[in-house]
């Protein structure tokens, strides 16, 4: 399903494809994230996905206006989560909707993994 917006310019349709895409890039900007994640765990282990599908660790749902985003990350190791996924969720938010000029009504975010950086 995309999201049509008209006016006197012309016609803009956004499909969740782009929204993920937006959402995504934002997420991967905020300290403490290491990457996305798979929207399914296979075998109890979190993918870490490359930077060519952002989109696919975010699940966008269009509800009439309304944008609900759930995304799926992996972050460093010895972060605190609550402040990060915090931070993520704002950002994100602050993204989609200065881009696409869409309310976004929920943003949840599902932390699949804490990666541990070899030093």
């Amino acid at each position: 399903m995309a999201k049509e917006i008209a006016n006197e310019l012309g016609r803009l349709v956004l499909t969740e494809e782009v929204i993920a895409t937006i959402a995504g890039v934002a997420a991967t900007e905020c300290y403490g994230i290491v990457g996305m994640a798979s929207r399914r765990l296979k075998d109890g282990l979190a993918e870490l996905l490359g930077r060519e599908s952002l989109s696919k660790g975010v699940e966008v749902t269009l509800d009439g206006d309304r944008v609900l985003i759930d995304l799926f990350i992996i972050v460093g190791y010895g972060v605190r989560i609550r402040e990060v996924c915090h931070n993520v969720a704002e950002k994100v938010r602050y993204a989609v909707e200065s881009m696409t000029g869409l309310p976004v009504s929920r943003v949840r975010i599902n932390v699949q993994g804490v990666r541990v950086s070899p030093h």
